[in-house]
């Protein structure tokens, strides 16, 4: 009952080493997750709406075509887009449709929660192969360094 009235609150109740805690509930952090074929997933900001708040975007793409694992698996109809704040290269967003993006969109997730920059996400090292490599790429495509395309 507790986490229920939390939630009504906009608030996230968590037991820590010091004891609970309590933290704002950032609503545009929480994973949307459609369990189709393809899967759909999203956390944040669409450019649209991030366009309508006023941010300067970049925008970065990155089909599964381009992605060996995704090949591999007999799944090559898929994209990653990721939305950055031009101005302070803030993840404002970002959208997946494919095989297996309802359990990729975390590490975005992580990211927003992190407020890790554009320039963090270009400067982690992805496992090769996954699918996850596909985020990484579409990191860099929103500031024109993608690799394989």
């Amino acid at each position: 009952m507790l986490a229920h009235k939390a939630e009504h609150e906009g608030v996230i109740c968590v037991e820590t080493i010091k004891g609970r805690e309590t933290h704002p509930l950032e609503k545009n952090r929480i994973p949307g997750c459609t369990y189709c074929h393809p899967q759909i997933a999203s956390v944040g900001l669409t450019e649209p709406a991030a366009m309508d708040k006023g941010y300067e975007t970049r925008v970065g793409r990155f089909s599964f075509r381009g992605n060996g694992k995704a090949i591999a698996l007999g799944e090559p109809d898929g994209l990653v887009k990721t939305i950055f704040d031009q101005a302070t290269g803030q993840l404002l967003g970002a959208h997946m449709i494919g095989a297996e993006v309802t359990e990729l969109i975390q590490g975005f997730v992580v990211s927003m929660q992190l407020e890790a920059t554009e320039e963090d996400l270009m400067h982690t090292v992805f496992p090769h192969p996954t699918l996850s490599e596909m985020m990484h790429e579409s990191v860099l495509d929103a500031f024109g360094r993608v690799i394989h395309m």
